[in-house]
């Protein structure tokens, strides 16, 4: 299959998943994930109607950035975001989410710049449910104080929760951490009076349905759609 093919599979994946957990597929919000991959594949998917794009790396991010400047594009930052390289995203306009955020110093950062450039900041909070050493995130146990603390916060706001779950062989293995993070959020929404926790981005290529039938709100999609990275 070609991009667009690979595109249009997906979509038809999501709506498949939506369906077999009852849900609206227009609650799914499918964010392509364009690290390494050219500019001109990001091009010929504006074309079909994407807008939404995801990046790991701020370097990557701020280069394809300053060329679709005058594009209608929305870039969501989905790698690890240290808080030196705070200062050049908030800068960006089009910056829609940080689904990265993992420490209450990251947020205080994220809250400093935003004074200085006049601006918001969507933020999710990054949670490592599976308890993976590999992975960034803050611990499910602490999740909850973390956003007390951020949520006095008048630049930064809190939508959410992220999370990257190992990879395995067979995606239904990976369904706990799914459910764990959506009961997470369901506890967050309940205790902390005023707080939003709209948005679940979870899933990824190998795991996407499985995190669509649990309740996520955006899933990360990047080989599924764009094919083998060229590293």
């Amino acid at each position: 299959m070609n991009l667009l093919e690979r595109l249009i599979d997906v979509q038809k994946r999501v709506g498949e998943a939506a369906a077999r957990a009852r849900r609206d597929p227009d609650e799914v919000q499918l964010i392509p994930v364009s690290k390494f991959h050219p500019l001109e594949e990001i091009q010929m998917l504006m074309t079909a109607g994407i807008t939404d794009f995801g990046e790991n790396r701020v370097q990557e991010l701020l280069e394809k950035q300053s060329v679709l400047s005058g594009a209608e594009v929305n870039w969501h930052l989905i790698g690890h975001l240290q808080r030196n390289k705070v200062k050049y995203v908030v800068r960006m306009p089009n910056l829609k989410l940080i689904h990265s955020v993992d420490s209450f110093r990251l947020a205080e950062e994220i809250q400093k710049r935003c004074e200085t450039e006049e601006r918001e900041m969507d933020i999710l909070i990054q949670v490592n449910v599976a308890n993976d050493d590999a992975k960034f995130g803050v611990p499910a146990r602490t999740t909850v104080e973390l956003i007390r603390r951020i949520f006095v916060f008048d630049r930064v706001k809190v939508k959410g929760l992220m999370t990257i779950v190992p990879e395995v062989d067979d995606p239904e293995e990976v369904r706990p951490y799914f459910r764990k993070l959506k009961e997470l959020s369901m506890e967050i929404q309940t205790t902390i009076p005023g707080v939003e926790m709209t948005e679940l981005s979870m899933g990824m290529t190998n795991d996407f349905e499985i995190a669509i039938e649990e309740g996520a709100t955006m899933v990360r999609v990047g080989s599924a759609i764009f094919g083998s990275r060229n590293y």
